[in-house]
């Protein structure tokens, strides 16, 4: 007569709870999963550095497709890329995106002869300039205000790590929502 034995059951649905829960794991993760593509959000490169814009609609981020270093905007509403012509130059790095309200300013850091310094592109006009020319010093993590008036960053032109803020002045075209009333400044 065969002894039935509770434990000995116990032991082999446990077993069987683990495999099927680490296949549904790799299943999960398996790289198959994302949607890659020219208009996919993810690709097999890497992408890091995601900042949104104010209104939550634009997504930048640093990624090393196309086989450079570059920023690309997406529509998180249209799930396209936006197109931003003279925004990534060819041999520079880029890197540390900040947008405004709607995502017309984009606020970075670049290289110009071999030294990062803070630039800003506008959508609109598909200028890029550099905003930080006169700083000898290392500057980083540069962040833009929602309207696109001010920019902030780190610098170490004083041998330690100190923020700055500049100031575009009331006469740029401030990137505020439909509608809404300029502040009077």
């Amino acid at each position: 007569m065969k002894k039935f034995t509770p434990g000995f059951w116990l032991q082999r649905n446990c077993l069987w709870s683990l495999i099927f829960g680490f296949t549904s794991l790799l299943v999960a993760c398996s790289p198959e999963n994302i949607p890659i593509g020219p208009t996919s959000l993810n690709s097999r490169y890497t992408e890091e550095q995601p900042t949104l814009s104010g209104n939550g609609r634009i997504l930048a981020f640093v990624s090393t497709r196309n086989g450079t270093h570059q920023i690309l905007l997406y529509d998180l509403q249209q799930q396209i890329f936006l197109r931003t012509p003279r925004l990534n130059r060819p041999g520079t790095i880029v890197e540390s995106p900040s947008l405004s309200y709607t995502g017309r300013y984009i606020a970075y850091i670049t290289s110009d002869q071999g030294r990062p310094v803070v630039a800003l592109y506008d959508r609109a006009t598909q200028q890029s300039q550099i905003v930080t020319p006169t700083y000898r010093g290392w500057v980083r993590n540069p962040s833009i205000s929602p309207d696109g008036r001010y920019v902030v960053f780190e610098t170490a032109s004083r041998g330690q790590w100190d923020v700055e803020v500049l100031d575009r002045g009331p006469e740029i075209e401030l990137d505020i929502p439909n509608g809404a009333v300029a502040p009077v400044p």
